[in-house]
């Protein structure tokens, strides 16, 4: 660990968990949350959610944990440039979708919909919120509380974004969202490491799966720029060597933009503390020109790849297995475990999400073959 600057998390000065433990001997504070959440179910489970593919659709697409790792280890090494503290920065980034679906933004986008159509009492149903709901309450694996008793700054990493009426209910962990106020420079850092992760790895994965190709990628400034340096160096690559040095270019140029930035908004507002930097506006940022070319980015995938027919396809699918599920379980909640069965409605409807919200792709298909197929 570098020498932590005077606007980063310091874990002898956190805020605190929510139940008081003895300190951890041989690590601090935050490296404890980042065993934690490492060791947990939820991450596991990562393994077999889908990113953008599902994730029997082949070996060498991404799925959430990879994901959650080239986040960790991007965030890892800007805090590394930024005086940050590494180890909160890589806990924000390994747990900040623990709360997702399986099948990606559509498990998420279908069952925050039946939670608002069918029971709307109960509230929608969102994968950042669900993170923080993992952490706080349904991971069981310590004896004198639930959840995994996190610090206030890994907790305030990990809820990216909120709504006011769901601040009012989270207590400490809320009040940012009430005030206005920012997170923590770690917590920033991790947020926009997730966008270049996904950003990058989804141009991978949309190659490799031929649903999109490098003709359409030209017409991006990001792209046709790093491409064309790459060729300088190395004009007779292959294809598959040549996207990966693109990308690893495009990654290594937005980390750099990212610093640069970030340490000039630094001088500029001139943070002496972590509560300084809470105060201030956003101090984590790429350059306007970056920012341009990472938005239109954004678009081209929007566009070319998560619309792409085939993925429309099995995201309707997908949804079809989430409502299905949904229903058949509020219609019937004896066909669920023990575990999952509330007296109260609002209760259940909760419950109902958080099971679904834990399945894996493959599970929920193999839980949806149960209960809607005969053979």
């Amino acid at each position: 660990m570098s020498v932590l600057a005077p606007y980063a998390c310091d874990p002898t000065r956190s805020r605190g968990r929510q139940h008081a433990e003895s300190p951890p001997t041989g690590r601090n504070q935050f490296q404890r949350d980042r065993d934690r959440i490492i060791h947990s179910n939820a991450f596991r489970l990562l393994e077999y959610k889908t990113q953008v593919f599902i994730n029997h659709e082949g070996d060498l697409f991404r799925t959430r944990l990879t994901h959650s790792i080239e986040v960790a280890q991007i965030a890892r090494s800007l805090a590394r440039n930024l005086g940050l503290h590494e180890d909160l920065t890589e806990a924000i980034s390994l747990a900040h979708d623990l709360g997702h679906t399986p099948f990606g933004h559509a498990g998420q986008d279908e069952l925050n919909a039946c939670m608002r159509e069918l029971t709307p009492q109960a509230g929608g149903f969102e994968h950042n919120l669900q993170s923080l709901r993992v952490v706080d309450e349904l991971e069981e694996r310590y004896a004198a509380f639930n959840g995994l008793n996190l610090c206030f700054e890994t907790r305030e990493g990990i809820l990216k974004h909120c709504s006011v009426k769901h601040a009012r209910l989270l207590g400490d962990v809320g009040e940012r969202f009430l005030k206005r106020a920012q997170p923590s420079l770690e917590a920033q850092i991790a947020n926009l490491a997730d966008e270049i992760a996904y950003n990058n790895h989804d141009i991978d994965d949309g190659l490799r799966s031929g649903l999109i190709t490098v003709e359409q990628l030209q017409t991006l400034e990001i792209f046709a720029s790093h491409r064309a340096q790459v060729e300088r160096l190395y004009p007779q690559l292959e294809k598959r060597r040549l996207v990966a040095e693109i990308i690893r270019a495009m990654i290594n140029t937005l980390v750099i933009d990212l610093t640069e930035t970030t340490l000039a908004n630094i001088r500029r507002h001139g943070p002496a503390s972590v509560d300084e930097v809470r105060a201030a506006p956003p101090l984590a940022a790429f350059s306007d020109a970056m920012r341009a070319q990472a938005d239109a980015l954004k678009a081209f995938l929007l566009e070319n790849l998560y619309r792409h027919y085939r993925v429309m396809r099995m995201t309707t699918k997908a949804r079809a297995i989430v409502r299905d599920l949904f229903r058949a379980f509020l219609q019937e909640p004896r066909l669920l475990a023990d575990e999952y069965r509330r007296s109260d409605d609002t209760a259940q409807a909760r419950a109902i999400a958080d099971y679904i919200a834990g399945m894996t792709d493959r599970y929920a298909i193999r839980e949806h073959g149960h209960l809607f197929r005969m053979d």
